[in-house]
């Protein structure tokens, strides 16, 4: 089961052709990780105490259908990978039309940072223990590290 959030489109997600600009769909996607962190035990203010936080190194979006203003939409997210110490990652995230038509795709791989040390990290065991539990997509992968890294 995923974790799913459902958003109104705001005139602010609008480009010039009267549809979701194509960032926006990154911006809805990346609330959704957020919020899953969030309601979970991890907000931004713990990671504030914490001295992490979570890093992308590659943001894909693949877009299907138009969404338009004042639309309803819903954006689940789901890992799609993880490395043996949970310390990189992969999230699918699908986003909906209110029909059930999939929009869009925003596939993000990323990793924990050291806030201080400015630095990848492994997250604490907690942290580690919730991304290893997280709702799994279809596409599920271990990451595998290549000894450069």
């Amino acid at each position: 089961m995923s974790f799913e959030r459902t958003f109104t489109v705001i005139w602010a997600d609008m480009d010039p052709n009267v549809h979701m600009r194509h960032s926006a769909y990154n911006d809805y996607a990346a609330q959704t990780r957020l919020d899953f962190l969030a309601q979970n035990g991890f907000s931004m203010q713990k990671f504030a105490e914490l001295a992490i936080g979570p890093i992308l190194f590659r943001e894909d979006t693949r877009f299907m259908k138009e969404i338009h203003l004042s639309e309803t939409i819903h954006v689940t997210s789901e890992l799609a990978g993880l490395n043996e110490d949970a310390s990189r990652w992969r999230i699918v995230h699908i986003i909906r039309k209110s029909n059930g038509q999939v929009a869009a795709s925003v596939t993000v791989d990323g990793a924990w940072l050291d806030l201080k040390r400015r630095k990848l990290t492994v997250p604490p065991a907690d942290l580690a223990e919730l991304m290893r539990a997280a709702p799994r997509h279809e596409s599920y992968a271990d990451i595998v590290r290549k000894p450069s890294e």
